[in-house]
């Protein structure tokens, strides 16, 4: 395809033939771009792996909230 838009369409003289190299050039975007889209569906799936963050139910996150067990949290007093 790189090579069809080098030469580019000015060489044709006769009708058909420029008909025929522009199918075939609209025929070959087509091809490139559909496979480029199906690349690019297939990059996000398959991934079964956790995240790198997770804590896997260890403490508290440093967004998670405490549970509050009625107690001051400067003195312990209830």
């Amino acid at each position: 395809p790189d090579i069809k838009q080098l030469i580019g369409f000015s060489e044709i003289r006769d009708f058909p033939t420029l008909m025929t190299k522009a199918r075939i050039c609209d025929e070959d975007g087509k091809a490139k771009s559909s496979y480029y889209k199906a690349i690019n569906d297939r990059k996000g799936k398959g991934q079964d792996r956790g995240k790198p963050y997770d804590n896997n139910g260890r403490g508290n996150g440093s967004g998670g909230k405490k549970q509050d067990n009625g107690q001051c949290y400067k003195c312990g007093a209830r």
